[in-house]
C-alpha cells in the first residue's frame, strides 16, 4: 500500500468458503489469540468459537436450523457472539439499533416475519417487550454452559443469506440490505489484501449495531486479529482519543464524524501505534487530511474510502504524509478489484472524465437486494445477482478525474437552491471543517426550494461554551460567495449521530422542524428583560427574539458578547464582576443573574423601568433618570 493514492496488489484468489468456514479456520489455527475485547471483558478466539457454537446450538434446538432471519437486540462482546452464533444456525443475523424508537423496531421484527431476536440480560426486558407475547427470545449470556461447543458442520451455501442490515432511514424509510456470505467474503478479502490486514492488527469496532460494525467484525476475525470494541453511545466518544493511545490500536476504522471527534482536543497528545485510518461513509476534507497529518507517525497511511450499504468497498484512495491534496474535497479513490465505477447522467449515460453526474457501480458482488422489496430493488439494482454487469445506482454525485480517480460530491438530496443558485451542502460543510473553531458542522436548507432556501448551519464549536459565530462569519467571506454563507447558526455541544456514526440528518430536520424561537416563545416582560432585548436587537440587528433565544445561535460573538457584559454592567449596579455577565447565554439567564446580584432588592428593575421611560430623551435626561433610579426615586 504506497501514498499515491493508489492500492498496491491489492487482491487475491476469491474463496469459496463461507463466512463460517473461514472464522472456524481462524479459530483453529489462533486458538489462544485475543479475538474480541469490549471494556474489561475479552474471549480468545477459542473461547468466541465455543461461546458461539453453544448459543448456535441453543438456537437450533430452539427454532431448528432452518434458513430464516435471526434478530440481534443486545450490546457489546454477546453483540459479536450473537452475530456468529446465528450463522452457525444457518440463520442470517439482523442487527437492530437500539437507537430507533421502539415502534419501528417493531416494524422491522414485523417485516422479518417472527424470527428469533437474542439479547443479553441489560436489554432481555426491553427485547421483550418489543417482540410483544409472542416473541422468540434467545438470551445469550444465559445459554447452558454445558452445551458442546464444538463447531455444528452445518451445510450452508455460499450464496445463502448471510445477513440484513436495515439502512438508518436518514433518507427514507429503512430498507433491509440482504448480503450474501458469498458477497461479503469477497469484499472482506478484497479489503484484507488491500489493506495488508494481519493477525497482529488491533482492529477499532465503534459501533456494534450497523452494517459498518459487521464488517469491521469480519475484517478483525476471518484474519485472526483482534477487534477491540467501545461503546460510542455510552460516553466513549468523549475518551475516544485517549482508548485508541491505551488499547494500541493499529487500524483505526470510522466515519469522517467520528475521526474529527476523536481528535478534538488531542492537545499535543499523538497516537503511536495507530499504522493505518481508514475512514469513509461521509465526504471527507482537506482538514481531516491535516489532523492526520499533526497527530500520526509517518508510517501512518490515511485511507479514504467509498463504500454504502448496497455495496462492498468501491474504492479508496491511499494518502501518507506527502500526498497532495488539490482542492478542499478529498477523493474517494481507484476502484477495487471486482467493481467499476460508472458516473451516469439522468438518462442513465455515461459521462466522460470531469463532468459530475450520478454515481453507479457494476459489481456481480453486490447486495443481493432489499429484503421483501421487490419493487425496490428492482428500482436499484439493474441484473440478477451474481451477474458481472449488474448495476446499482447509488444516489451520490461524483466525477471521475482522467486517471479514473473519483470524487465524491455527496448526496443527489443535498442540495438546495439559495437565491438563484445551486448550492451543494457538502461544499458549506467543507468551508466551516476548515475553521479551527469547529469541531463538527453540518448544513441544511429551510424553507420553500421552488422560491428559494436559506441555508442553517449546524455546529458544535471545538472548546464547549466558546462559539465566535461573528468569527466564524467573517472567515467564511474568504471562502464562499455571499449567498453560501449560511444566514442562521445553530449551536450545539454536539451534532447528533445515528448507528453508523454517521452525522444524524433526520435529528437535524426534527429540530429544524420545531416552532421558531421568535414564533409563540417568551417575549421579554419584566422591565429589566425589555432593556436587554433592547441591546441584543441593537447589536444583533435583528427585531423580534424570545428570552430564551441562545446569544450565539443568533449570530452573536464573544467581542460582542463582551461589549454586552459591559454595557449590563455599566448600567446595574451589581455585587458580581462584569465577566460573569459573559457566559450568560440568554436573557432569561441574564435578567436572573440580575435579580440575584443587585445591591438592593428590586433596584434593578427600578433602572431599568426608569430607562425605557426616558429612551426618547436626549442624552442629559436619560443621565439624569437613571441617577434617581438607583437611589430608589420613582
Amino acid at each position: 500500500m504506497s501514498g499515491s493514492g493508489k492500492i498496491t496488489k491489492p487482491f487475491g484468489r476469491l474463496s469459496a468458503e463461507t463466512l463460517v468456514e473461514r472464522f472456524e479456520r481462524q479459530a483453529r489455527r489462533y486458538p489462544r489469540r485475543l479475538a474480541v475485547k469490549f471494556g474489561a471483558r475479552s474471549l480468545t478466539y477459542a473461547e468466541l468459537n465455543g461461546a458461539a457454537n453453544r448459543v448456535a446450538r441453543a438456537i437450533a434446538a430452539a427454532y431448528g436450523s432452518r434458513s430464516e432471519p435471526a434478530a440481534v437486540y443486545c450490546a457489546g462482546l454477546s453483540t459479536i457472539v450473537s452475530y456468529l452464533a446465528a450463522l452457525k444456525a444457518g440463520k442470517a443475523f439482523v442487527p437492530l439499533n437500539r437507537q430507533l424508537p421502539a415502534r419501528a423496531i417493531r416494524g422491522i421484527l414485523a417485516g422479518l416475519g417472527h424470527c428469533p431476536v437474542l439479547t443479553d440480560d441489560a436489554h432481555e426486558a426491553a427485547a421483550r417487550k418489543i417482540a410483544g407475547a409472542a416473541g422468540r427470545l434467545v438470551n445469550v449470556e444465559r445459554v447452558d454452559p454445558g452445551l458442546p461447543g464444538e463447531n455444528l458442520k452445518l451445510a450452508i451455501a455460499p450464496d445463502a443469506i448471510a445477513y440484513i442490515n436495515f439502512t438508518s432511514g436518514t433518507t427514507g424509510e429503512p430498507k433491509g440490505v440482504v448480503w450474501s456470505h458469498r458477497s461479503e467474503l469477497f469484499g472482506i478479502d478484497t479489503k484484507s489484501a488491500a489493506l495488508k490486514i494481519t493477525a497482529a492488527d488491533r482492529i477499532s469496532l465503534l459501533r456494534a449495531s450497523n452494517v459498518g460494525a459487521a464488517r469491521d467484525l469480519f475484517l478483525a476475525l476471518l484474519n485472526g486479529a483482534a477487534l477491540i470494541g467501545l461503546d460510542l453511545d455510552g460516553g466513549g466518544l468523549v475518551s475516544l482519543g485517549d482508548w485508541l493511545r491505551r488499547e494500541k490500536i493499529t487500524v483505526f476504522t470510522c466515519v469522517a464524524t467520528v475521526f474529527r471527534q476523536a481528535l478534538n482536543g488531542a492537545g499535543a497528545k499523538k497516537f503511536p501505534s495507530v499504522r493505518l485510518i481508514h475512514v469513509g461513509g461521509e465526504p471527507v476534507f482537506q482538514a481531516d487530511v491535516e489532523l492526520y497529518r499533526k497527530y500520526f507517525s509517518d508510517r501512518c497511511r490515511f485511507v479514504c474510502r467509498y463504500s454504502i450499504s448496497e455495496t462492498q468497498a468501491v474504492s479508496y484512495y491511499v494518502i501518507d504524509k506527502k500526498t497532495p491534496i488539490d482542492g478542499e474535497r478529498v477523493p474517494v479513490g481507484y476502484p477495487l478489484p471486482g467493481s467499476e465505477v460508472l458516473i451516469l447522467d439522468d438518462d442513465g449515460r455515461e459521462l466522460a472524465p470531469g463532468a459530475a453526474g450520478e454515481i453507479a457501480v457494476r459489481s456481480p458482488y453486490l447486495a443481493l437486494g432489499y429484503w421483501r422489496r421487490p419493487d425496490l430493488t428492482r428500482a436499484r439494482f439493474a441484473g440478477a445477482p451474481g451477474d458481472p454487469a449488474r448495476l446499482y445506482r447509488t444516489g451520490d454525485l461524483g466525477y471521475r478525474r482522467p486517471d479514473g480517480c473519483v470524487v465524491h460530491l455527496g448526496r443527489k438530496d443535498l442540495q438546495a437552491k439559495v437565491k438563484g443558485h445551486r448550492v451543494e451542502l457538502a461544499a458549506v460543510e467543507s468551508a466551516l471543517h476548515e475553521l479551527a473553531g469547529i469541531a463538527q458542522a453540518a448544513v441544511a436548507a429551510e424553507g420553500d426550494p421552488a422560491r428559494g432556501s436559506r441555508l442553517v448551519a449546524y455546529a458544535a464549536p471545538r472548546t464547549k461554551g466558546r462559539a465566535d459565530v461573528g468569527a466564524w462569519r467573517r472567515a467564511l467571506r474568504s471562502r464562499l460567495p455571499a449567498f453560501m454563507i449560511p444566514e442562521r447558526f445553530v449551536v450545539l455541544d454536539k451534532l447528533p449521530l445515528n448507528a453508523a456514526g454517521k452525522v444524524d440528518r433526520k435529528a437535524l430536520a426534527a429540530a429544524r422542524a420545531k416552532p421558531s424561537r421568535n414564533s409563540g416563545a417568551p417575549a421579554p416582560r419584566s422591565a429589566v428583560e425589555k432593556v436587554l432585548a433592547r441591546f441584543w436587537r441593537e447589536r444583533l440587528e435583528i427585531k423580534t427574539l424570545s428570552i430564551h433565544d441562545d446569544w450565539a445561535s443568533l449570530g452573536g460573538e464573544s467581542l460582542g458578547a463582551a461589549e454586552l457584559a459591559a454595557k449590563v454592567a455599566g448600567l446595574f449596579p451589581l455585587d458580581a464582576p462584569a465577566a460573569s455577565l459573559f457566559e450568560l447565554k440568554t436573557i432569561a439567564e441574564t435578567a436572573r443573574f440580575i435579580a440575584a446580584h443587585e445591591l438592593r432588592p428590586g433596584q434593578a428593575e427600578k433602572i431599568a423601568a426608569a430607562f425605557l421611560r426616558v429612551e426618547k430623551m436626549s442624552d442629559q435626561q436619560v443621565g439624569r433618570a437613571l441617577e434617581r433610579g438607583a437611589h430608589g426615586d420613582d
